[in-house]
């Protein structure tokens, strides 16, 4: 008894150290994960990130006492379900992620399994005789025999994923040497800054973020502008807006400053300014013209000086 409690002790002081020196924490599904392939992931996390497995009772018990002093850890206890295990980290979550998905190997399909991808038999030659015609049959792939062997004529989708392998299709994927399932570590939910959520949102980039963030901003915006209320991103369109209004007024009363008096002339005297536009633009030509006419000029008088140059060579 001294034993298991001595133990338990351990087990509560390396968590607790270890949620300490870490920040960043991957939740792991290890179904399926053989020995040999958690000594790899270990090797390949050395320097990088920390494995640790415990039996699931254990660790709520833990998580549980340190709730008190660190509230955020509650979060962690809905995802202690199943055959899970921890990785704690410091490191870059994305480089820490692919190191963990990467140990992957294929695995033959076994009966009871349930499958997690589609299964597909591809077309093709597949070196059997004849005889085993009638176990194609039964699963209804479709056949033909070829050159004194059977072969299947299109590809078929044997299982589907979420399915258990049946006994029939284990056997004939083992005939036909196909593995078609791959085992490795599975991330069920990442655990960073007191947040936790699914790995997938590690492949939000930086330009997606941005879009979306300024889509909320318009959306605030719009918002605040509807219902009449401040905020910081309406502000400027608030004041714009009201600077409007207020020119508004001043043109129907007899309201005025300085710069609003040309204003009130143009709306006044339209004729004025509009027969001031044509003498605007024809001054704009000739001078364009003269622009064009002088540097006509001076390449005449540039080919001039190069042909009187040349004479006297």
């Amino acid at each position: 008894m001294g034993g298991k409690t001595s133990n338990k002790a351990g087990y509560f002081d390396k968590l607790k150290g270890l949620l300490e020196e870490y920040k960043s924490i991957f939740i792991v599904e290890i179904d399926n994960v053989s020995s040999q392939q958690m000594h790899e992931i270990r090797h390949s996390l050395r320097g990088k990130g920390v494995v640790l497995m415990g039996k699931n009772t254990m660790v709520r018990r833990a998580l549980r006492g340190f709730i008190l002093d660190t509230p955020e850890y509650e979060r962690l206890l809905p995802f202690v379900k199943g055959n899970v295990g921890f990785v704690f980290t410091n490191e870059d979550l994305k480089e820490i992620r692919d190191l963990i998905l990467a140990n992957r190997v294929a695995a033959p399909a076994r009966a009871g399994a349930v499958a997690p991808v589609d299964v597909w038999v591809p077309a093709g030659n597949t070196g059997m005789e004849p005889g085993k015609t009638s176990f194609f049959q039964a699963l209804g792939v479709p056949t033909k025999i070829a050159r004194g062997t059977i072969e299947i004529t299109t590809d078929l989708k044997l299982i589907e994923a979420g399915n258990k392998v049946g006994p029939s299709e284990a056997t004939l994927l083992n005939l036909l040497n196909i593995s078609p399932f791959t085992y490795g570590m599975g991330i069920s939910q990442v655990y960073d800054a007191g947040q936790t959520f699914e790995a997938k949102v590690l492949d939000v980039g930086e330009e997606q973020l941005l879009k979306t963030f300024g889509s909320a901003i318009a959306t605030i915006t719009a918002i605040s502008l509807a219902v009449n209320y401040p905020t910081l991103p309406s502000i400027m369109h608030s004041l714009v807006n009201g600077y409007k209004n207020l020119l508004a007024v001043a043109v129907e009363t007899e309201i005025s400053w300085p710069e609003i008096e040309e204003l009130k002339d143009r709306i006044a005297n339209p004729d004025a300014y509009a027969s001031a536009a044509p003498v605007a633009a024809a001054a704009a030509e000739t001078s364009g013209a003269a622009a064009a006419d002088d540097a006509k000029e001076e390449e005449e008088e540039e080919s001039d000086e190069g042909g009187f140059g040349g004479l006297f060579d």
